[in-house]
């Protein structure tokens, strides 16, 4: 089954991508004209983001062009990139290799095989469960008891951000929502535009009238003001949008403020795992790294996913008019 290229999903895209090409052209306006090297390097910051937001939209696009099947392939190749990031950064020994091997070609696999075929509880379970399960048992077979306890964790950490989060953003291609069929890449959509605008209004925001930090040693640019109005603004225009989801406006609000905050708690977590291990990006696969250009999705994805199945596709809808 294919997505539908409806008018509705033509108008968005061409919103978007018209949005960029202004945002890159003032980006590209103040490159120029700006001179003091403090003000360079909020630019340069400003730009960076502008260019992942290309390459998130461009995947977006690729993946709805190739269906539900080809999303998933897309998503799974995300996470590999993105666990290979984190794994580089972690501490591994060789009795880890042959679990991290199965971590990479055999659980990640299956759980977007899993989401593709609609085993919802096989899906949900099979990383918080059997791996967990699996990975301390495989490490201790391979007989190395140093940081036993240490290894174990951040590999199965490893797993579930990188992976079984991550999933559940093509996780939402697979729900069966009443009178939306072929429309669940709009969903997809809303959620990264809600969720990716929110971490660009709180920079914006921040930069505006941001005083007080939040966490100045994990995230020094993240104040309470640029907190509350990004995520305010994106709210706003999460329920704007509603027109373009299954959801009532009330729904679009209470989903795009659920989304928008537990984004920010990935921003923040992520980063302190940036300063934990002393490094500015994760990697530079694209701007910053994979993981940086998905922190916010591996954290608001899974509750979006969650809270759209029960309030339109449980067994008792739950309407909030």
């Amino acid at each position: 089954m294919n997505f539908k290229l409806d008018h509705q999903m033509f108008l968005i895209l061409n919103g978007v991508i018209g949005g960029l090409v202004v945002a890159s052209l003032i980006g590209f306006a103040l490159s120029r004209s700006v001179k003091s090297e403090d003000r360079k390097a909020e630019i340069d910051n400003l730009n960076a983001r502008i260019r992942a937001w290309w390459i998130m939209v461009g995947i977006f696009s690729i993946s709805f062009l190739i269906g539900p099947a080809g999303s998933m392939l897309l998503f799974a190749f995300v996470s590999v990139l993105a666990l290979r990031e984190y794994v580089s950064l972690i501490s591994t020994t060789r009795a880890d290799h042959r679990t991290l091997f199965w971590s990479f070609f055999v659980f990640t696999p299956l759980q977007y095989w899993f989401w593709y075929k609609g085993w919802y509880g096989l899906a949900v379970i099979l990383i918080p469960v059997y791996a967990f399960l699996f990975i301390p048992i495989r490490l201790a077979l391979a007989g190395e008891t140093t940081g036993f306890l240490d290894r174990a964790s951040r590999i199965q950490w490893g797993l579930m951000v990188c992976v079984y989060c991550i999933s559940y953003a093509p996780a939402l291609l697979t729900l069966n929502i009443p009178g939306y069929q072929r429309q669940n890449a709009k969903l997809l959509l809303f959620l990264v535009i809600v969720v990716q605008l929110s971490d660009v209004f709180q920079y914006a925001w921040g930069k505006l009238i941001g005083k007080r930090k939040i966490a100045s040693n994990i995230s020094p640019n993240k104040t309470w003001e640029g907190f509350m109005g990004g995520v305010l603004t994106a709210v706003a225009l999460g329920t704007a949008l509603w027109w373009m989801t299954p959801f009532t406006p009330i729904q679009a609000l209470f989903l795009s403020l659920a989304a928008a905050f537990m984004g920010f708690a990935g921003s923040l977590t992520m980063a302190a795992i940036q300063r934990d291990r002393g490094v500015k990006d994760f990697g530079s696969t694209i701007e910053g790294g994979i993981l940086d250009r998905v922190d916010s999705i591996c954290f608001s994805a899974p509750l979006f996913f969650h809270l759209t199945r029960w309030i339109l596709v449980s067994p008792h809808p739950i309407w909030f008019h």
